[in-house]
């Protein structure tokens, strides 16, 4: 499915579905109706993702049970493949396109080798992942890269990987290795396919983000640094960022969104409900016209008014015809049919050419 706007806006319905296919398909309903042009969700097996004795994120123990391991939460939040088929025939239903993240190899085989899924959306916490990152690139998919929690070195790396993958493709003549992946960032068909096919999204990883974290603009620190495409994956309280990010530039808007706040489960109170899930995709919208092109010129909705806004040289007083304009007979006034009033120092000195009363537009 084709990008639809200039904007691109995946609605992150991630694990909001708390393990629920029905829940999943309301959730693709309600990003469709919002009008974003992706609804995205996350695929793992949580015996591939996670081990026994992870930790949970300090957010997740306050909004999930203390006594549950993270494996635990993870393992009842899986979507089965049957799940995944029937909501990318819901999305298709619905005009949205279905995107979710891998989080392991066997993941991003179901989606890019089963559902031939059209572009590849990895999470912050995988930027570090080069298996995954070289796998990614070995499908030929595009690449949706967030770096939150990431320095440009980092950034930097992770890129040199996706790289050698896209230039290498399944079948490598070389061995991978950071010197491999170095050596392709650095090839201009390496940047050229970097170019074709990532985008960078800045991110704040902190569930709500502070908005004293955002940094956005370090946004287009990315964009100047690599030369790519950029955009911004939210977690702050609230749409003002995300809309804010659309005007500094950011070419794609990643935002988690719920059915509900109040339901139980890791990501649900840092999401956006419904009603405000489509404000944001119509203020993004509404900014998106609003940043038109870089000249500036009258606008033709404007050109209208140009004559009743600005003002014309006019008598201020009554002139007799010959007697000579001054400071005190000639002013400027509304409308600005008549002549400029760049000209009112042509004017001073001059004899007026017939009589004025006051008022009167000064006609040659």
């Amino acid at each position: 499915m084709a990008m639809r706007n200039s904007v691109y806006i995946i609605a992150e319905a991630g694990v909001n579905h708390n393990g629920s296919l029905e829940l999943a398909k309301k959730l693709v309903e309600a990003a469709a109706f919002a009008g974003a042009d992706a609804v995205k969700f996350q695929t793992f097996k949580a015996n591939k993702l996670v081990s026994r004795s992870a930790p949970k994120a300090q957010y997740q123990l306050s909004t999930t049970d203390v006594q549950e391991s993270q494996h635990e939460m993870i393992r009842k939040l899986e979507l089965s493949e049957a799940d995944h088929r029937a909501l990318i025939a819901h999305c298709a239903t619905h005009n949205i396109e279905f995107l979710s993240t891998p989080f392991d190899h066997e993941s991003l085989q179901l989606l890019v080798g089963n559902f031939d899924m059209p572009r590849v959306k990895l999470s912050s916490g995988d930027i570090t992942n080069a298996p995954l990152l070289l796998a990614v690139a070995q499908t030929g998919k595009p690449a949706i890269v967030s770096t939150g929690m990431s320095t440009m070195d980092e950034i930097k790396t992770a890129l040199s990987v996706l790289a050698f993958g896209y230039i290498q493709g399944n079948v490598p003549d070389r061995l991978p290795s950071l010197a491999a992946f170095e050596s392709a960032y650095i090839t201009s068909e390496g940047q050229s396919l970097l170019r074709k096919n990532v985008t960078l999204l800045h991110c704040t990883t902190e569930y709500p983000a502070p908005f004293e974290d955002v940094n956005l603009h370090a946004m287009n620190t990315i964009a100047s640094q690599f030369g790519l495409s950029v955009g911004y994956s939210d977690h702050t309280v609230g749409i003002a960022v995300p809309v804010a990010a659309v005007a500094l530039g950011a070419t794609l808007i990643e935002k988690h969104f719920t059915l509900d706040r109040s339901l139980p489960g890791p990501d649900h109170k840092a999401s956006l409900e419904p009603d405000e899930l489509k404000a944001m995709v119509q203020s993004i919208r509404e900014v998106e016209l609003a940043l038109g092109s870089s000249i500036k010129q009258p606008a033709s909705s404007e050109l209208k008014n140009r004559a009743i806004a600005r003002k014309s040289l006019v008598a201020a007083v009554d002139i007799a015809q010959g007697e000579l304009f001054t400071i005190d007979n000639l002013t400027v006034k509304r409308p600005g049919d008549g002549i400029a009033p760049i000209r009112y120092w042509d004017y001073i000195g001059k004899p007026a050419d017939r009589n004025y009363l006051a008022d009167d537009k000064v006609l040659s």
